[in-house]
């Protein structure tokens, strides 16, 4: 049943080892810098109380949970601003390694070929579920020791080996949901959209619970982050869940494998038409219809996720006057209003969350070459130029539809609870300022798939680079120039800065020769295999 189950871990480790590398370093370091900064920030027990009071704010509890500590120390400040979020980025981790360890490998005929050889039918998901085990274990320990070596008063080592089983748990918990969803859908975009429509699901759930109704918030895993008290009263007992739930998960998806074929699923996918239409007949329309359910996915959850921020666009006058560590990472020398100010934030964190999917969407053009059905392609007078314009364009709109629904949901829930809203020019405005941005990082893209194809998802390293860099930049003050290597750093901040286009003409001057270049080297390059 399992035989041969630690060579396919070894092969997963050696195949993972620069993602891991890249995923724990980075989820350390940002968890190791946050409670140093809040030490230089608040360095007394007053300040750090006025920080309680007003993340007490319904918006700001819908974001990161309920104030549950008696005493706000730096330790439980870290933890009731840290875990959850980290939490959600650990569920995402996790449901990216599983899905591409079964569904996208059986999809591309990877699985296929290891059964092909003298290994068990549940070799590969016992592989997949020891080797998602070692990478929450490494990361528990790496942050556990990182936060227990600061030698913080408030951060001893037993909420420090608490707040990375959390983590760690939440990681194994969603792993699970991955290896359910894998065995439930027979491709691996469904099985990615199901796992991160649970993921979404819980986080939002919990918001409204933690708001509103506490009884709702226990239907979501990650309501146990806020509720294990990290530094606090620091209770154990709810890793237990996360662990033996994920671990439950895990058993019962090698049962589901067991049940059913290679290459499908236990939900059987809708038959298409006897005939296609006359646009599916075009690479576009192909390239259209292939992502059309990542594309509606993506357009309700950037929708909803400017409604979100819009709704916490009210009284932020009274909200920010006092709290040192936001107006910090706002623009600070500016003489525009506090609200102006985190308006010009949440739109670059927007912006940049926006430009996910039209990244995908291009890389969607390597993955089909990848795994060989473009040469099916290929096999009829269609030229590169054809195929490759179809995914640009569709990148490049996706891109465009995807920055005026979120910021079209921020508007929206900006008027609803603003006395005296922004209009729809402004924000939206402001948010389209940063679309020649997105096209930069199109750019970035298509050099590497034209070049490195091997490469390109290194851009994903460079989003997160830019994200680091645009949002913690103040609280942890980068140099400025550390901005310029993103191309957002040289957006202005409207409604918090005067606009002008000349950055904005020469970014998409800068795409398009990135563009022109990268087709070049996928012109003249041949395909891969």
């Amino acid at each position: 049943m399992f035989h041969n189950s630690g060579k396919l871990l070894f092969f997963l480790g050696k195949a993972d080892r620069l993602r891991i590398t890249v995923w724990l370093f980075s989820l350390t370091v940002i968890t190791i810098a946050v409670p140093l900064a809040f030490g230089n920030l608040y360095p007394t027990q007053a300040e750090r109380d006025v920080m309680a009071q007003t993340l007490s704010n319904p918006a700001l509890t819908a974001m990161v949970g309920p104030v549950n500590f008696e005493t706000y120390t730096i330790g439980t400040m870290t933890a009731h601003e840290m875990v959850l979020l980290t939490a959600l980025v650990v569920g995402l981790m996790n449901i990216l390694f599983v899905n591409r360890h079964t569904r996208v490998e059986e999809e591309e005929g990877l699985l296929e070929l290891v059964r092909s050889l003298p290994t068990g039918k549940g070799a590969n998901m016992m592989a997949v579920f020891l080797h998602i085990l070692f990478i929450n274990l490494l990361l528990v320990l790496l942050i556990s020791v990182g936060l227990g070596v600061l030698g913080i008063e408030s951060m001893g080592w037993n909420g420090s080996m608490l707040y990375g089983m959390v983590l760690g748990g939440s990681g194994i918990f969603f792993a699970g949901i991955t290896a359910i969803s894998a065995q439930l859908a027979d491709n691996a975009r469904t099985s990615f959209g199901i796992a991160f429509a649970v993921l979404m699901i819980a986080y939002l759930v919990r918001a409204v619970g933690d708001v509103s109704a506490e009884t709702l918030s226990w239907f979501s895993p990650l309501h146990l982050s806020s509720q294990a008290e990290v530094y606090g009263a620091n209770h154990w007992w709810t890793i237990l869940p996360l662990f033996g739930v994920g671990i439950l998960l895990f058993a019962v998806a090698g049962y589901m494998a067991s049940l059913r074929d290679l290459d499908a699923g236990l939900l059987r996918s809708r038959a298409g038409k006897t005939t296609a239409s006359s646009f599916l007949g075009t690479p576009t329309g192909l390239a259209l219809r292939l992502q059309r359910t990542g594309i509606i996915s993506w357009g309700i959850a950037m929708l909803l996720l400017g409604a979100s921020y819009g709704s916490i666009l009210g009284d932020l006058e009274t909200f920010f006057e006092g709290n040192e560590i936001l107006q910090q990472m706002l623009a600070g020398e500016s003489s525009a209003s506090f609200t102006e100010q985190f308006l010009s934030l949440l739109i670059v964190v927007i912006a940049l969350i926006a430009t996910i999917p039209a990244l995908m969407s291009m890389l969607k053009l390597y993955k089909e070459e990848k795994s060989h059905r473009v040469d099916l392609l290929y096999a009829h007078p269609l030229s590169r130029f054809q195929f490759f314009a179809s995914h640009l364009s569709i990148a490049a709109v996706q891109g465009l539809v995807m920055f005026l629904l979120a910021f079209a949901g921020l508007w929206m829930a900006g008027v609803a609870v603003m006395t005296e809203p922004f209009s729809f020019l402004t924000i939206v405005g402001a948010g389209m300022a940063y679309y020649p941005a997105l096209l930069v990082m199109v750019g970035v893209t298509v050099l590497l798939i034209g070049f490195f194809p091997e490469k390109s998802g290194w851009v994903w390293a460079y989003l997160l680079y830019a994200f680091i860099v645009l949002y913690f930049g103040g609280l942890f003050e980068f140099p400025e120039w550390m901005e310029y290597l993103s191309p957002f750093g040289y957006v202005p901040e409207l409604p918090n800065e005067d606009m002008t286009w000349l950055p904005l003409i020469l970014l998409s001057m800068v795409a398009l020769v990135m563009v022109t270049i990268g087709f070049r080297g996928y012109k003249r390059r041949d395909l891969q295999g």
